[in-house]
C-alpha cells in the first residue's frame, strides 16, 4: 500500500519543517529586541506561517496513521503509554502556542494598517515558550520512536 509510506514520509517531513521554523521563530524574535525591524518581522511571519503548516501535517497524519488502519490498529496506540506521552507533549506544544499564535496575529494586523507592534515588551517571554517549544519538538521523536516499537504496551 503506497499510503501508508507516504503518511510516515509526510509526518516525518513535517518534523524538519517543524523543527526548523520554531527555532528559526525564535532567532528572528530575538532579532526584535533591538526594535522592530520589518527585515525581521518578515522572516518572523514567514517562519511562524510554516510552524503552523508544520502542525497541521502532524495533526492530520498522525490522526490518520493512528486511527485510519493504515498501519497499524487504532489500539496499537490507544494502549501504548509512549503514544499518550506523545499527545501530552504535543498538546502542551499546542497550548504553549495559543498566547504567540494571538499575538503575531495582532502583530500582522496592525503591520498592515501602519500601526506600531504592540507588545514589543514581552519579547523575552515569546522567546521562552518558543524555546520550551523548540525543546518539546526534539523529545517527540525520541517518544515517538519508543512508540512505534511497542516499548510501553499495556
Amino acid at each position: 500500500m503506497v499510503l501508508a509510506p507516504f503518511l510516515s514520509a509526510l509526518h516525518v517531513l513535517a518534523l524538519g519543517v517543524g523543527l526548523g521554523s520554531v527555532f528559526m521563530r525564535g532567532r528572528f524574535l530575538r532579532e526584535l529586541r533591538a526594535g522592530p525591524d520589518p527585515r525581521a518581522l518578515d522572516r518572523l511571519f514567514a517562519a511562524d506561517s510554516l510552524w503552523g503548516v508544520a502542525a497541521a501535517l502532524w495533526l492530520i497524519t498522525g490522526l490518520v496513521r493512528a486511527f485510519g488502519h493504515v498501519e497499524k490498529a487504532p489500539d496499537f496506540y490507544l494502549r501504548n503509554g509512549f503514544f499518550w506521552v506523545k499527545m501530552t507533549l504535543f498538546l502542551v506544544v499546542v497550548a504553549l502556542e495559543i498566547w504567540p499564535m494571538l499575538t503575531f496575529i495582532r502583530w500582522r494586523i496592525a503591520r498592515r494598517a501602519g500601526r506600531p507592534l504592540p507588545q514589543l515588551d514581552r519579547l523575552a517571554r515569546l522567546v521562552l515558550i518558543d524555546d520550551l517549544q523548540t525543546a518539546f519538538v526534539v523529545v517527540i521523536p525520541f517518544v515517538a520512536a519508543a512508540m512505534a516499537r511497542g516499548l510501553w504496551l499495556y
